[in-house]
């Protein structure tokens, strides 16, 4: 339970401008604890969260147990490989609250890998249908239809983990977003197993410390981005077994390397017969009634929050994929759709425009729950908010009347760098750059990131082919040069450190993108006939060695690397040393390191001064350089260079050349310092 009072003081102490909001700070923090204390009683939510273990499908002593809730059926029948496909010999009995019930005799009268369905009567009317707990389906060979399968090994999986699993957890997250079935070079869909074996090293190598995965949970249209759930307990087969995505995580695990699950619990797939729309023959079963219960823009239907077997059926989700996966925490989808009645679609002016009419108190309530039991279940869980609209809190502990989020994914960042480069360099706002790239609430964490899948899709570019145009297709050899292209290219090094150093606590890359990924995503489906010819990755073109794209993975390799070892994420936040409009220039201090980027497209400045009285006198040596030939780059800074700190008229500090479109970081150097030293 929270603490209404303590919690609603150390909120307003982080964050004053919500003084105003009390009230309805109030009334979210009473109704949590009215919402948990009638949920749980004295119970954990860990305990409550078990809805897993008790429907779907169980082995008893002497034969199996299914359990399926479905208060709006009038008859159930459970039908499949093992009886046949006979539609009547197997009915189900209603045992209360809307839970039906079958007993199967004998331990072989279920076996695993066999496909199953329900048949739900509901007024007259036989509805197919697969187990909402199910946790694998499969298309059907038979019927070519998508099936639940029933999937108990008598094996259990090998897990090796132990040391890593519930003990670990990155200070400073450097997630690499994947999608497994596009992960390889072929066209078709890759694997688990694929991906752990060939893409998981390549993570490591890059510096990354945290995979997040993508299209994991069921979802019938491929080309959804997984973002269409139908079954939220099934990892997609698409990609191979139960046992093949657990060996991807113990792999991962084994190497060092987090590994978050992109989770969408904002909406389902509105498909009939295939998840949870309609299940019961009803619309009102798991989603809100009426015009409420479909997002309009996306189609799909809303979760009904509010709802106690709604709770039970999320919760016992979340703890699911913990306790059988092993994965250490989510990335929540839509976060902004489950925060309010509108999804979201207004503008936010104001503190009081988050807490008015508009709010889905009870979809913050259930983000507030699911943050509990998630850092219940494993305190070292990583939780990652996707909301664009900067809701109050979201990233702030429970105790201090937060939602709980560990970090919240700063989705104006990438809308800043798209807005940029479509306008002249030479017109760019040094100021606005810093304020979108270091804004956020008082107290939260926040990922940075210059692109995610988002801006990869069809219909989007990626920033390097927004910045590079039709010369993506001709000027990538290393040999290549033009004004258009030298700029692309050395605005992708640049965007990336500037936003790495600067924006938050952490940082994302979508695969691929390391190096400049030349083409947009467009998965098979009719209007392409069905191709898989951008729904892949081609790797070998950065190991092309004529190629810039080895170039643009080397620096990704070497940023990474110094951001790690200087724990540059846990050293608190930037401060600006230089915000210099007319030159384009910005500098600042952070963890004792000197940061400066020149944005200007044509003009190098001879005398940036850098004050050193926030990191100390001393000398210092250039630590990395967008400009470094060994990633392309012209070599116009003596990385070897000595810069000795002294007193001059604008301050302690010392003057150092920023090539135009370069950025460099600047730490203490081992040599010996002769104070009031000046160049």
């Amino acid at each position: 339970m929270i603490h209404v009072d303590e919690a609603l003081g150390r909120l307003m102490k982080k964050d004053p401008t919500l003084i105003p909001c009390g009230g309805e700070l109030r009334m979210h923090l009473d109704r949590y604890n009215t919402r948990r204390w009638r949920l749980l009683g004295d119970r954990s939510l860990a305990e409550f969260a078990n809805g897993h273990r008790y429907f779907g499908f169980h082995r008893s002593e002497r034969g199996w147990i299914f359990r399926e809730w479905l208060p709006g059926a009038d008859a159930v029948w459970l039908t499949g490989d093992f009886n046949g496909w006979a539609k009547w010999e197997n009915p189900l009995t209603p045992i209360g609250d809307g839970v039906w019930e079958l007993y199967l005799d004998g331990r072989d009268a279920l076996r695993h890998g066999q496909y199953v369905k329900l048949l739900v009567g509901r007024q007259g009317i036989t509805l197919e249908r697969i187990p909402a707990y199910i946790s694998r389906c499969g298309m059907d060979e038979r019927t070519k239809t998508l099936c639940g399968q029933l999937w108990m090994p008598e094996e259990a999986f090998p897990w090796t983990d132990g040391a890593f699993y519930g003990r670990q957890r990155p200070d400073s997250p450097m997630i690499y977003e994947a999608h497994v079935g596009m992960a390889q070079e072929y066209e078709g869909v890759g694997s688990y197993r694929e991906f752990a074996d060939h893409l998981l090293g390549w993570i490591q190598y890059c510096g990354y410390n945290t995979v997040q995965l993508m299209a994991i949970q069921e979802h019938p249209y491929y080309a959804s981005f997984g973002y269409q759930v139908t079954n939220l307990f099934a990892p997609s087969f698409r990609y191979g077994t139960p046992e093949d995505l657990k060996y991807l995580v113990n792999k991962a695990h084994g190497m060092g390397l987090s590994v978050l699950l992109d989770l969408v619990h904002s909406h389902a797939c509105a498909n009939e017969g295939e998840g949870l729309h309609r299940q019961d023959g009803t619309d009102e079963q798991y989603f809100l009634p009426g015009g409420r219960g479909w997002h309009p823009a996306w189609k799909t239907r809303v979760y009904d929050y509010g709802k106690t077997e709604v709770l039970h059926f999320l919760l016992s989700n979340l703890k699911y994929w913990m306790e059988e996966f092993h994965f250490d925490g989510f990335r929540f989808d839509g976060v902004t759709s489950m925060l309010y009645e509108d999804h979201g679609y207004r503008s936010f002016r104001r503190y009081a425009d988050y807490f008015s009419m508009n709010t889905n108190v009870d979809g913050r309530l259930y983000l507030m729950l699911a943050n509990e039991l998630i850092h219940g279940v494993n305190e070292k869980a990583m939780t990652v908010a996707e909301d664009v609209s900067g809701f109050p809190g979201l990233c702030l502990p429970l105790e201090y009347g937060g939602v709980g989020f560990d970090y919240r994914l700063s989705m104006g960042n990438p809308d800043l760098w798209v807005k940029l480069v479509r306008g002249r360099a030479e017109d760019w706002s040094v100021r606005q750059i810093w304020d979108e790239l270091t804004g956020g609430r008082p107290g939260e964490m926040r990922i940075g990131y210059v692109e995610s899948h988002d801006q990869a899709l069809v219909g989007d570019q990626t920033l390097m082919f927004r910045m590079a145009g039709a010369e993506m297709y001709t000027g990538m050899r290393k040999n290549y040069h033009s004004p258009r292209m030298d700029w692309a290219f050395d605005l992708h090094k640049l965007s990336r450190f500037l936003t790495c150093a600067l924006a938050g606590n952490g940082y994302l890359n979508f695969m691929g993108n390391e190096f400049g990924h030349p083409e947009w995503i467009d998965f098979p489906r009719p209007e392409n006939n069905s191709s898989f010819r951008y729904a892949r990755r081609q790797w070998s073109l950065v190991r092309s060695a004529d190629m810039k794209y080895e170039w643009l993975a080397t620096f990704d390799r070497a940023m990474t690397l110094f951001v790690n070892t200087h724990a540059l994420h846990c050293s608190g936040e930037p401060v600006p040393v230089c915000l210099d409009e007319e030159r384009k220039l910005i500098a600042f201090a952070r963890g004792g390191l000197l940061f400066a980027f020149n944005l200007h497209p044509t003009q190098s400045q001879e005398n940036v001064f850098l004050d050193t009285r926030l990191t100390g006198p001393g000398a210092y040596r250039v630590a990395l350089s967008t400009d470094h030939w060994h990633w392309g780059g012209q070599d116009r800074i003596q990385e070897d260079y000595i810069y000795s700190s002294g007193e001059t008229p604008f301050g302690h500090g010392f003057r150092i050349y920023l090539p135009c479109r370069c950025g460099v970081a600047l730490e203490r150097a081992a040599q010996p310092y002769r104070d009031g030293a000046y160049t």
